[in-house]
């Protein structure tokens, strides 16, 4: 399902006639939030990398390329809804409030997960193990039916949970787990998988002979394949499943086709195993550079568009000065946050540290 074409023409696809009615929802004013975060984003993911290579973080995982696809699904949300994210969706948590100096923290290893979900519009913590966090998505919305939170036929107030993976965790057996007991018991949730070809160095044609969208059938609920670079398909294929999931329909499932221009992390050379026309091929279907055609033909005017840019380096400046003024926490953090309550084993392992600490004082060891 496509809306914009690759020149940022609006050209909906044959596919589009039950989508189009969620555009209605749209304003000029959200088109250009819409263009803004993508860009946003897209600066704070070169600071980012740049930092990792500086020696500020651990490791970056980039998200370039895949704006459009995590933006437009983004908006779709509504404030109780409840977000699980893999680990490369930051403008996601950023749309839902979180600040993206929480996922430097975490990246940098000075947290014990990131952040609360409930401070920060129920944006759940990033996921490193491949998948799990479908089946964390597919639980709480499971919780959602058992609290009467959903399918009451309030859409204001009725709960639904989106989860994001990728073509690579699609292949694990957690994610086919996580759509058996979502389709078994009819959870309100959506599935997004965001389709970026590359499973690290294997390309998802090896991983599936057939549309991963296909596979939704298999386990009795809808799927939608969308352009992954066109930001209004997204918005309006994951509002309309959201919906029905708060309606009490059940799940669905998107495959947002995009891709990974840059590397799957900062520990990776996608050049050893990447064919450098497909990359170009990908490159000009941009998905900030259609959504700017797109804009510019509804006559945006380019101070807009060049205020943007600016505020997109000052945010990336400032991100960078907050980002080197992040300090390690006390030790006494780990053992603090492992149980409720105190307990005499983790009581017994801060003291033996704090001795082995001490003994190397004043030695010559």
């Amino acid at each position: 399902m496509r809306l914009l074409s690759p020149e940022g023409v609006f050209a909906p696809s044959e596919s589009a006639a039950e989508f189009l009615p969620y555009l209605d929802r749209l304003t000029e004013a959200d088109y250009r939030r819409f263009y803004r975060d993508m860009v946003v984003v897209r600066r704070f993911d070169t600071e980012a990398a740049n930092l990792q290579r500086q020696g500020q973080l651990a490791l970056w995982v980039p998200s370039h390329g895949q704006e459009a696809a995590q933006v437009g699904s983004a908006y779709a949300t509504r404030p109780q809804d409840h977000v699980f994210p893999s680990y490369r969706e930051h403008v996601v948590g950023m749309i839902r409030g979180l600040d993206p100096v929480d996922i430097l923290r975490m990246l940098r290893g000075v947290t014990l997960g990131g952040w609360t979900p409930e401070d920060h519009g129920n944006f759940h913590l990033y996921t490193l193990v491949l998948a799990s966090q479908t089946l964390h998505a597919t639980g709480y919305a499971m919780g959602m039916q058992l609290d009467g939170a959903t399918a009451t036929g309030d859409p204001e107030t009725d709960q639904a949970v989106i989860v994001y993976y990728g073509d690579g965790a699609s292949s694990q057996g957690d994610a086919n787990e996580a759509l058996v007991f979502a389709a078994s018991y009819q959870t309100p949730q959506v599935f997004f998988l965001q389709n970026n070809h590359w499973a690290i160095s294997v390309p998802v044609t090896r991983q599936s002979r057939t549309p991963l969208y296909l596979r939704a059938a298999g386990f009795g609920m809808p799927g939608t394949q969308i352009d992954g670079n066109d930001v209004l398909a997204s918005f309006a294929v994951t509002a309309k499943h959201l919906d029905d999931a708060r309606a009490g329909k059940g799940p669905a499932l998107i495959e947002a086709l995009t891709y990974r221009v840059g590397a799957h992390t900062t520990a990776d050379d996608p050049t050893k195993y990447r064919d450098p026309e497909q990359l170009a091929y990908w490159v000009a279907r941009d998905p900030i550079a259609r959504f700017r055609s797109y804009l510019q033909g509804l006559g945006v005017e380019q101070e807009f568009l060049d205020a943007v840019d600016e505020e997109a380096d000052d945010y990336a400046a400032d991100v960078r000065r907050r980002a080197l003024d992040i300090h390690s926490p006390e030790k006494a953090v780990i053992f603090d946050n492992v149980y409720a309550e105190p307990h005499p084993l983790i009581q017994e392992q801060k003291a033996w540290l704090d001795r082995y600490e001490e003994s190397f004082e004043g030695g010559d060891a």
